[in-house]
């Protein structure tokens, strides 16, 4: 079957990839070949970016060229307008200086239980560890995904459902120490009293109001979930890379509280504080 061409502008696979998003964290990707091992609810996708950031194409193999191609216009946020994103967040020397370095760089829409578990991991860790608790997650306890000859092709991820039948010291065993504990109280909270699908045409404080009612999740990982998981793109989630730049960059070092973080991005970036955020986060860790 020849794969299914989706064309793109103002896009970049790698940038997007690697900037620790929650697709990032269980796929497989070759930055040598740019090419994406993604395994969705239903489907494993083989996806390969050809081309520039400014005109490109993705190259997707999977049994349903139809399901691939909606699949990843919603994950990667293809239909955004970033020309006029850029546009809109390019506020200053150092955000045009971020927006020229990861230039394509897309924010990425993924499933609601999928980023919150993520993220809860997430919490005082690094990318090299958050990948490797997930992937293990996913590879003991998702679900099989077979090919149209019912050959076994990869894992999808566990729902809040499987998940809550995980012992905590299983889940230690995957490498999320403390954070073992909120993954339990998560899984049995989403699974029994959150259903988080029904929160997705909610307005962002709801969401928000809604997911700081889960144990371990704190007002940055609530961003996050927002973002990624609901495409709330007015939230900007903080954590010590984001405030340390922000108090450099904006505040002359001087220390500032969360709550006027928040409301400095609300005032200069308006309802794009997340690609902003996620400019600033990337290009914040990278800056001299």
């Amino acid at each position: 079957m020849n794969p299914a061409k989706i064309r793109v502008t103002d896009f970049d696979l790698r940038y997007t990839i690697e900037s620790g998003q929650p697709l990032t964290f269980f796929s497989d990707y070759d930055p040598k070949k740019n090419r994406l091992i993604y395994p969705t609810a239903s489907h494993l996708l083989d996806i390969k970016f050809t081309g520039t950031s400014e005109n490109g194409n993705l190259l997707v193999k999977g049994s349903s060229p139809a399901y691939a191609k909606r699949e990843l216009t919603k994950r990667l946020r293809l239909n955004d307008d970033m020309k006029d994103i850029y546009s809109r967040i390019s506020t200053d020397e150092f955000m045009a200086n971020a927006i020229k370095k990861y230039y394509g760089m897309r924010l990425t829409i993924n499933d609601p239980w999928e980023t919150t578990l993520c993220f809860i991991i997430s919490q005082y860790n690094n990318l090299k560890r958050i990948r490797g608790s997930t992937r293990k997650i996913v590879d003991l306890f998702g679900t099989e995904i077979k090919d149209d000859e019912g050959k076994v092709v990869g894992k999808r991820f566990p729902t809040s459902e499987q998940m809550m039948h995980i012992t905590e010291k299983q889940l230690m065993e995957c490498g999320t120490g403390f954070r073992a504990r909120y993954i339990r109280n998560a899984s049995e909270y989403c699974t029994n009293n959150l259903d988080l699908h029904k929160l997705q045409n909610k307005s962002y404080p709801k969401i928000k109001e809604e997911l700081l009612e889960i144990a371990g999740v704190g007002d940055k990982v609530a961003d996050c979930i927002a973002l990624m998981g609901f495409g709330c793109l007015e939230a900007f989630p903080i954590d010590v890379w984001v405030k340390r730049t922000i108090e450099r960059i904006y505040f002359k070092g001087k220390e500032k509280k969360i709550k006027d973080i928040h409301r400095f991005a609300n005032e200069r970036f308006q309802n794009l504080g997340g690609y902003a955020q996620q400019y600033i986060f990337w290009h914040g860790m990278h800056y001299e």
